[in-house]
């Protein structure tokens, strides 16, 4: 279980050991790698501690990790433990076939019980915030690009006193902090985000954004891994539910068969493309060896009719 205390060298949580792949519960305030040689505690730090003889020299970092967590948010992380795993990996996040989903407790309280959010994320150029990103319309926004977030709430409580929601996010698409920039742009900033709540959200010792579950379709065997919830009275006193909506359990366990089965009417109707024009092809070359058919046999016949006016 996810605790209070700052992470350490020692205190890696192991959610899955495979042949190929390792998924680590990974702390909320540490980074997953760093070049800067003041920062000793890091994610690949603790798994070349933990398991030192599966480091990969010929990598920086000894570590192939698939995807990326803010410094400041928990949960499950995938990294690979060879080349080829790593590349089935990111085939799947290339394809965005991953489906994640993340806990959050945001402030105030959420009236929609399910929204999606769709506003586009760009780099944020104003000066003091070229570390940000922003949503399309703000000044100093560049490039933004189409980004969209399904958000569900599970409760309603207080933080510490204060109204906030607890949420499941879905990204369906993967733009650089893309679910702090929407709960903001929506009025309802993470707990504990303190960028993005233009410095004022400092008081929680950490930002209430968890990474529950990870979902890779790696073929013969998908990856499913779910990291627990961090947000409960029994780590954090603090947070106290005071109105349930909808179970995690259920909510996920909907959530995923949905996203099942929009995967097999997705991989049904490319099996389809792929068939049709196979058929399209076969159709265009038996055409093709009709003809050619049809011109040996005029030129034989032509060569027959040559002979018998010979004769």
């Amino acid at each position: 279980m996810m605790s209070t205390e700052p992470a350490s060298l020692e205190s890696l949580h192991v959610l899955y050991h495979g042949d190929d792949y390792i998924v680590v519960d990974k702390h909320w305030d540490i980074r997953i790698d760093s070049k800067m040689w003041y920062e000793k505690n890091t994610v690949q730090a603790q798994l070349r501690h933990r398991f030192p003889q599966l480091a990969d020299p010929r990598t920086y970092y000894g570590f192939r990790f698939c995807h990326q967590l803010d410094f400041s948010t928990s949960g499950a992380l995938c990294v690979a433990l060879n080349k080829a795993a790593a590349g089935r990996a990111y085939r799947c996040f290339k394809d965005r076939t991953v489906t994640k989903f993340y806990l959050a407790l945001i402030r105030g309280w959420v009236k929609e019980k399910t929204q999606t959010v769709n506003f586009s994320i760009g780099k944020n150029s104003t000066e003091g915030k070229t570390h940000m990103m922003c949503v399309e319309g703000t000044e100093g926004c560049e490039n933004p690009k189409p980004s969209q977030t399904e958000l569900t709430v599970l409760e309603h409580g207080l933080y510490d006193g204060d109204p906030v929601t607890k949420v499941l996010l879905q990204p369906l698409t993967g733009r650089t902090h893309q679910l702090r920039v929407h709960c903001s742009a929506i009025g309802h900033p993470i707990v504990g985000d303190f960028t993005y709540s233009s410095g004022t959200d400092n008081t929680p010792y950490r930002m209430m954004l968890h990474a529950h579950l990870l979902h890779i379709p790696l073929e013969p065997q998908p990856l499913l891994v779910t990291a627990r919830d961090p947000f409960v009275p029994t780590v954090d006193p603090k947070w106290l539910p005071q109105r349930s909506l909808q179970t995690l359990t259920a909510t996920v366990e909907a959530l995923l068969e949905c996203r099942v089965k929009e995967d097999r009417k997705i991989k049904k109707e490319e099996q389809e493309r792929v068939r049709k024009e196979e058929e399209e092809r076969r159709k265009q070359s038996k055409e093709h060896g009709t003809e050619e058919e049809s011109e040996e046999q005029r030129r034989q016949c032509q060569e027959w009719l040559s002979e018998w006016a010979g004769d």
